[in-house]
């Protein structure tokens, strides 16, 4: 027979069951491939949290989002406890498979960390966030007007506005997010699924009760099947547009349903501590996805844009592939001519730090004095060189270094590497009215260790002025240079809104002046020879040095930058810059127009789809119009 007789010469029929074992166990492992595959989906997902039913029956129950499906008939705290385990153990998964995609100094810390963990240090509690910027965030108890002030919620409306108390506590946790997230909050047309979930609540909170009278077997059976069709339904919608058309008939159906459950007496304590139950476990699930959306938010803001990493990349190979670009030697001149205005930007960011030199050199009445010198990174380097060889900045130099190739005395091998300005956040209350006078944030931007390296690199200049690469100018910069510093060593805007004194646990036992303002960076006329004078340098290392252990670099850094400047600060006019523009919705139309440097300082950059859009057309009107813009889909409105 044909294919019926095996190697040994069997009848055919011996065959058959070999096969149906074999077809079984390919079966099995297929199977079990395909659980392995599921199982860290749902996980991921967070599908796991609905899978406990709402009665608690034998009976598979479907998942309710927002904090409606999940919860079992074990009563007391229990149910809290589990919800908060199953909500950390999401998190971590969630980090762990985002992970690839992270840069490395995102592990610093967890994501647990950038939104709720707190370090006490005395009077202080900083928010520890991961490295780049912003660097830091202070949630400081701060001391005003000689009153303790309690930190415990901020907001800034409008003048002497009353403001909800959820939204000051928000701003305080979540920084930043909290004022995107109620700029871009939509509002819902989800009245009839309010209405839905609060029946829904009703039904769950009697079930337990009725469920143990036998004599009323029935009604609980008709509660659990109305339970479980008011999951389905809310599992597939979120505003009133995606209930089905019968969604009154089930609405009415559980209206005399729960009607009927409250006309028989049972156990109120029961009653009332169910609800509490589901209050709980409604309070987590939103914490949680608040804390899920604030993680989110701050990928997006501590990520450069895909458009602007195609950019880089794409000039990176541009360079490679094209001639290198001849060097005129009159311009390598003006490059140590200490005659000249020389501007030095920090920067990792191709367009940024172009429109930081296109807005300054358009405003200026003499752009042939202008030197612009572009500090940035290995990674960095070729796409900056082949962009301001390819781009015209009036009749501006521009010279592009790259910091790591510099030959310095370093402190340590991480300040071998670019840092960008460290910025920290941090929020006040005096009083216990919940009003713009009583509670502000400010964000508050300050020189890195990478700053600390100008009078090494730059050693035939006497001054330069420091431009953050987030800041926009409006107007000429020439009367800076004429400015007598009277013997200080940084000139800068001053923020007297945040005294020393009022970070006094953040800036530990040394000496300083607690009256003095804190000072910003931004804007700011460096006089180089007294820094070399005074060893400004050595001492800001020191510093560094005696507060490395236990702390994040930094923090640390941000510390002994406030104490290298002390008493070396020359307040420049308020006029100069107009800071907040990375974070504050409601500046004065006026001000920005008289501004003469506008400063983006706070997490909401210009250049990020999450920048404030009334203020983002300010920096977009700078950039200059090239081909590989388009080619990395990035548009100037």
């Amino acid at each position: 027979m044909k294919g019926g007789v095996g190697v040994g010469g069997g009848v055919p029929s011996c065959s058959l069951p070999m096969k149906r074992r074999w077809k079984g166990f390919v079966i099995a492992v297929l199977g079990l491939v395909i659980l392995s595959m599921l199982v860290p989906l749902v996980f991921l997902l967070g599908l796991h949290n609905g899978l406990l039913s709402a009665g608690s029956g034998p009976e598979q129950q479907n998942a309710v989002p927002s904090g409606l499906g999940g919860h079992s008939q074990q009563e007391g705290s229990g149910a809290r406890n589990q919800s908060e385990q199953g909500q950390s153990r999401h998190v971590d998964e969630l980090i762990k498979r985002l992970g690839p995609a992270l840069p490395k100094e995102f592990f610093r810390t967890s994501v647990k960390e950038v939104v709720k963990e707190t370090v006490s240090r005395g009077s202080m509690q900083v928010l520890q966030s991961p490295g780049g910027r912003p660097g830091l965030d202070l949630a400081q108890k701060a001391t005003t007007g000689g009153n303790n002030a309690k930190v415990n919620s901020v907001e800034e409306v409008g003048s002497g506005e009353v403001v909800n108390e959820s939204e000051l506590s928000c701003e305080l946790r979540f920084g930043s997010y909290c004022l995107w997230h109620r700029e871009h909050r939509e509002d819902m047309k989800d009245s009839m699924v309010k209405k839905l979930k609060d029946r829904l609540f009703f039904a769950r909170a009697y079930y337990p009760s009725i469920a143990k009278l036998p004599a009323h077997d029935k009604l609980s059976h008709e509660i659990r099947q109305n339970i479980q069709d008011f999951e389905r339904v809310l599992s597939e919608a979120t505003s009133d547009v995606d209930l089905p058309p019968e969604i009154e008939k089930k609405l009415q159906k559980m209206e005399t349903i729960i009607a009927s459950a409250k006309s028989i007496p049972v156990d109120c304590g029961n009653v009332d501590k169910k609800f509490s139950q589901l209050v709980d476990l409604t309070e987590d699930e939103a914490n949680f996805h608040m804390k899920q959306s604030a993680f989110l938010y701050k990928l997006a803001v501590q990520t450069m844009p895909k458009s602007l990493h195609c950019l880089s990349m794409r000039l990176t190979v541009e360079y490679f592939r094209s001639p290198s670009p001849t060097a005129d030697v009159s311009v390598a001149e003006r490059f140590v001519n200490p005659t000249l205005h020389h501007y030095v930007v920090f920067s990792n960011n191709v367009l940024a730090s172009s429109v930081v030199i296109n807005s300054t050199a358009i405003h200026s009445k003499e752009s042939r004095k202008l030197v612009f010198h572009v500090l940035t990174d290995q990674e960095n380097y070729f796409a900056m060189r082949l962009w301001f060889a390819k781009n015209t900045f009036m009749e501006a130099a521009v010279q592009v270094l790259n910091i790591e190739d510099h030959k310095l005395k370093f402190l340590d091998k991480a300040m071998a590497h670019l840092s960008l300005p460290e910025e920290f956040r941090v929020s006040f209350q005096n009083g216990h009215k919940l009003s713009k006078a009583q509670h502000w944030t400010e964000y508050i931007s300050l020189f890195s260790y990478s700053h600390y390296l100008l009078p090494e690199i730059f050693q035939t200049l006497d001054k330069v002025v420091v431009l953050d690469d987030d800041v926009v100018v409006q107007q000429d910069l020439s009367a800076l240079w004429s400015i007598n510093m009277e013997g200080k060593v940084n000139g800068a805007v001053e923020l007297c809104a945040v005294r020393l004194g009022q970070l006094n646990s953040y800036l530990g036992n040394r000496s300083f002046r607690k009256g003095s303002c804190v000072w910003m960076s931004g804007l700011n006329l460096v006089d180089l020879v007294k820094w070399r004078e005074l060893n400004l340098t050595g001492i800001f290392r020191g510093l560094v040095q005696e507060n490395t252990a236990g702390r994040l670099f930094q923090a640390v850094a941000s510390r002994a930058s406030l104490l290298t400047f002390q008493d070396l600060i020359y307040a420049l006019d308020h006029k100069w810059v107009l800071s907040g523009l990375g974070h504050d919705y409601g500046l004065d139309v006026q001000e920005i127009r008289k501004a003469a440097v506008l400063h983006y300082n706070g997490k909401m950059k210009p250049w990020l789809e999450l920048g404030i859009p009334k203020y983002r057309r300010l920096w977009t009107s700078f950039l200059n119009q090239d081909l590989f813009l388009s080619e990395c889909n990035i548009v100037i409105p």
